[in-house]
């Protein structure tokens, strides 16, 4: 019997997080799923006494702090008696209600907690092993955004499974998806073009490949050292770009995807973001199969990371999942 799909959506009450909400419309996800909603209340350490002009930097979007009378400082709101998670809840909740709406078949459920947002992610994560981790791109204010920006890049770079950093983008319900894959010949790679394959998408929605070579530091160059600037080099390295985006079409064949493909030279992190947005895509597929190959610590260091940081479209890191 084929394991239920298990979804982990993290969530904040921002613009973003709502986006993510509305993104899940278009991830090609199955019918039926077991989807956990999680909102964390952010806390941080109270106030040292001699740090008073960082005050601006000492605080929740969730007000985890209250003044002490007797001291003059700020405890946490669960030392002073008062649930810090009682807005989390709230927005795990209304949260739940509009993914229901949209998603009746999938069972949905909601957990609140406080602390360090990435890590109660990779945490509920470890406990739930999911099939996918969805978070957006920015919080809900100017720290906000810059935190959950670093943890959006936390949990791509730490998650053992798929993880998916969404962003609003001009649709209708139901129209073609554009989905970009990056491809560099490797497993991880291999992966990404596997969970697009498997997902379901709305008719008319199409696929595009895309192999970047970076001359001496590209994914080719890293996989088959030893290649100079000849043109025989080339051409070898040509022939094997060809080889891999071959059998990337024969994977994708089955699907009513509409197929095209690119080869091109450059910058992966600039190529694949600039043909994605030209191309007007919906979400960009990379793949990462696991955290002790050295050839993937180098794609997602230089790669994945910088398209999920810039991009203009949904991304989604794929890896193989909790073993």
């Amino acid at each position: 019997m084929k394991k239920q799909f298990v979804i982990l959506v993290a969530y904040d009450g921002s613009p973003c997080a709502d986006a993510a909400l509305e993104d899940l419309g278009r991830a090609g996800l199955p019918r039926n799923a077991e989807t956990w909603i999680l909102s964390v209340s952010e806390i941080w350490l109270p106030l040292p006494a001699a740090a008073h002009f960082a005050n601006s930097f000492y605080f929740s979007s969730t007000a985890p702090f209250v003044a002490n009378p007797k001291t003059s400082s700020h405890v946490p709101r669960a030392a002073a008696g008062i649930a810090p998670t009682s807005e989390a809840r709230s927005l795990a909740l209304n949260a739940r209600a509009r993914l229901q709406n949209r998603f009746p078949v999938w069972e949905i459920k909601t957990q609140e907690s406080a602390g360090s947002p990435a890590r109660e992610i990779l945490k509920k994560a470890g406990e739930l092993k999911p099939n996918l981790i969805v978070v957006g791109s920015q919080g809900r204010s100017a720290l906000g955004r810059f935190l959950l920006g670093s943890v959006s890049q936390k949990v791509v770079n730490e998650a053992h499974c798929t993880v998916r950093v969404s962003r609003g983008t001009a649709w209708k319900d139901g129209s073609p998806v554009r989905i970009v894959i990056g491809l560099d010949g490797s497993a991880g790679s291999e992966l990404a073009v596997k969970a697009v394959a498997e997902r379901a998408w709305p008719l008319s929605s199409a696929v595009r490949l895309i192999a970047v070579s970076d001359g001496a530091e590209s994914a080719v160059d890293l996989v088959a050292p030893g290649k100079n600037n000849s043109a025989q080099a080339r051409k070898t390295q040509r022939a094997w770009v060809e080889s891999f985006m071959k059998a990337a079409q024969a994977k994708l064949a089955p699907t009513q995807l509409s197929i095209s493909t690119r080869i091109e030279e450059g910058d992966p992190k600039r190529v694949l973001i600039s043909d994605a947005e030209e191309w007007g895509a919906d979400c960009i597929f990379l793949g990462a199969s696991g955290s002790n190959n050295v050839l993937e610590k180098y794609l997602l260091g230089t790669v994945a990371t910088a398209i999920v940081a810039r991009a203009h479209c949904s991304v989604e890191v794929v890896r193989s999942g909790y073993q």
